[in-house]
């Protein structure tokens, strides 16, 4: 039996793949010379940084693994212990044939603790701790407006499937789901069962997440006025298109515009530059790529058509743009020159000034 007494990695680099699962975590180690060591554990930073310490005392201790659900909290937790972290988008994981048709936790983490090693990989921005429930109450507010919509969707299901049709005066914008359609849908309709418990419990539904909804806008207007947020918020809406939730959205999925290098990589994190993909002879081109922050990227495509309703600079370039495109490509090439003008104001921290159409 080898003795590890009096070993020591002073100055090496250890490299740690961890591919991250709820109960437990699957870990390749490779030094620098090359030695490979793999075991399973459980789910603790601790567990992991007694472990190198033991076997790799000394070492300079780098870790990488894929974003999911345990967000950010497995990188801070493995920093307090004194190891560098690095969070990587799993698409971005260079990855043979055959560790896609072998593929394991074991074969996973083994191919990042190799990448990291020969340094192929980039890693996701880390966002800071004191910005991250702010995000979640911005995304929360989406994941309320989705779950609305659906539930709005299954009530009228429910009012087609008893043959039930809306009358004409709800037909008109802004009276569908106003006080007088609620009121009608809990006094007057009857459905073909002598009960109607379903549909109660649909509005009762309906009616929770509209107060939610109603919560969490407040707590973002809240916040927007907030010390850590106002007067950047300020700059921000000063952009024509620019209004309460796109303004909070850019200031909490950003975090920190410095972290771009300039107005093209600000795009790309949006995911408003270009794709191209060509082979040979053929070649196919998009406006829009499907790489980027999805959620950012379709507010700003919204708020490119309120811009040009807004601003005469705005509205004269989609005007050309539509001489030689459709509308929907044109509005994106808007949407890229509004995030121009994001990018500028961030970094600068100085409101923008416009032209107003007149």
């Amino acid at each position: 039996m080898v003795q590890s007494n009096g070993i020591n990695f002073k100055g090496q680099n250890i490299y740690i793949g961890i591919d991250v699962h709820l109960k437990t975590w699957s870990v390749t180690i490779i030094t620098q010379s090359g030695y490979k060591r793999k075991h399973s554990q459980n789910p603790s930073a601790k567990e992991l940084f007694e472990h190198l310490k033991k076997h790799y005392p000394g070492g300079n201790y780098l870790a990488v693994y894929e974003s999911g659900f345990s967000g950010f909290s497995t990188y801070y937790a493995l920093q307090e212990f004194g190891i560098q972290c690095m969070v990587v988008h799993a698409a971005d994981v260079p990855t043979t044939q055959y560790e896609n048709v072998m593929k394991d936790d074991s074969v996973d983490s083994e191919k990042l603790a190799k990448s990291l090693k020969n340094g192929s990989l980039r890693g996701i921005y880390i966002h800071r701790k004191e910005n991250l429930d702010a995000r979640n109450v911005l995304r929360l507010r989406r994941t309320f407006l989705k779950q609305l919509g659906g539930f709005k969707s299954r009530v009228k299901h429910l009012l087609y499937n008893n043959g039930i049709m809306i009358p004409d005066c709800f037909s008109r914008p802004g009276t569908h789901w106003s006080r007088s359609f609620m009121k009608w849908l809990r006094e007057d309709v009857v459905l073909l069962s002598s009960t109607r418990t379903s549909l109660d419990m649909l509005l009762d539904t309906v009616e929770l997440l509209r107060k939610n909804l109603l919560s969490v806008t407040r707590q973002i207007r809240f916040l927007s006025r907030s010390e850590r947020y106002a007067n950047d918020f300020e700059n921000l809406i000063s952009i024509p298109g620019i209004g309460l939730l796109v303004g909070m959205c850019l200031l909490t999925e950003i975090d920190d515009v410095r972290r771009f290098r300039n107005e093209k990589q600000f795009a790309s994190y949006l995911g408003l530059v270009p794709m191209s993909h060509s082979s040979g002879e053929k070649i196919c081109n998009g406006e829009k790529t499907f790489r980027g922050n999805k959620l950012l990227g379709l507010m700003l495509v919204e708020s490119a058509w309120v811009t040009i309703q807004h601003d005469s600079i705005m509205a004269a370039a989609y005007g050309e743009y539509c001489k030689r495109m459709k509308g929907q490509k044109a509005i994106i090439r808007i949407a890229r020159k509004l995030a121009n003008r994001i990018f500028h104001v961030m970094k600068n921290g100085q409101k923008y000034e416009y032209d107003k159409c007149r």
